[in-house]
């Protein structure tokens, strides 16, 4: 078989070019050098069938991925995906089949899984917050907490979980931090740089820890407010001095900090408008999926001969 990186190069139009490099850093990682075992039991027109399998009740992202690892490494493995991205399934559930040159569907294994794993496990964390959300009217976001280099993919895969994205990168959005205010040397300072250089159209967000800077960014006029490691009592207390809602003086506020599955929702209740919450792609468990081979037709699964 021929080394991956010798393949043209292949176009699948859904994903953006810097996942096509991506997958093709992680293929040359694990197949860079060939795989020695696949080769020497398989001949090249050796073909095999198999199913990608869900085996714990996950929340799915990264069907297209995978099917783009497979084609790179060999563009005569066909696959059928058997649900959209975003799908719930139960455990043992078939998510998609495969099939194609065996050499290729196991050199493409370990890819295709820490790819579908990795982001299946973001999309499955995220519906259990989204779910624990459900009622308050708060709106769960992430961040920019992602594995380098799967910004695009980590965050795509908390909307198929249900929640929402946060600024993309650093250009996206104006989101004055702790360190840029104690660089500036207050939140004035800084929103007041902002206001001279932003475009009009770009909101303010500050991140404020304090109620003394809470009153001096409403002063100032921020458009949205990060409650920084806050308490829910506090946070209440610091809702308190905002205007009432449906003021339209009154700031969009975020909570963000420390927030956890378990007090997640005692957090939204205090008032919040967003919560934000890093783990959803810094701390994810992968999920638990795998690659079943069936055996060749004239063999049982039990490997012996019929």
């Amino acid at each position: 078989m021929q080394s991956h990186a010798m393949l043209p190069p292949f176009v699948v139009p859904a994903l953006p070019p810097a996942v096509l490099r991506l997958i093709d850093l992680a293929l040359d990682e694990d197949l860079g050098r060939g795989d020695l075992t696949s080769e020497a039991i398989f001949g090249e027109h050796d073909t095999t069938r198999g199913t990608l399998l869900a085996k714990s009740a996950l929340c799915l992202s990264g069907l297209d991925v995978a099917q783009a690892v497979f084609a790179r490494v060999d563009a005569r493995i066909t696959c059928q995906p058997l649900y959209r991205d975003g799908s719930l399934v139960r455990p043992g559930t078939p998510v998609m089949n495969v099939e194609g040159p065996v050499r290729g569907v196991l050199a493409a294994e370990r890819t295709v899984l820490n790819f579908l794993q990795r982001l299946s496990g973001i999309a499955t964390l995220t519906r259990k917050y989204v779910d624990s959300l459900a009622g308050t009217g708060a709106r769960l976001v992430d961040t920019r907490k992602t594995l380098p280099g799967f910004r695009f993919l980590d965050k795509r895969a908390v909307r198929h979980g249900g929640g929402h994205n946060h600024r993309a990168d650093l250009g996206s959005g104006v989101l004055i931090k702790d360190n840029h205010i104690a660089a500036a040397g207050s939140v004035t300072a800084a929103i007041s740089a902002v206001r001279e250089s932003a475009p009009h159209s770009v909101r303010i967000e500050v991140e404020v820890t304090t109620l003394a800077q809470i009153n001096e960014a409403l002063a100032i006029g921020a458009d949205v407010l990060l409650f920084d490691n806050m308490s829910p009592a506090l946070v209440r207390e610091a809702l308190s001095l905002l205007p009432p809602r449906g003021d339209a003086r009154r700031p969009l506020v975020e909570l963000s900090g420390g927030i956890t599955l378990g007090t997640l929702r005692s957090y939204a209740e205090a008032g919040a408008d967003l919560i934000s919450v890093g783990a959803l792609t810094h701390s994810a468990p992968a999920a638990d999926i795998s690659l079943e081979v069936a055996p060749p037709p004239s063999q049982s699964a039990d490997g012996l001969r019929e």
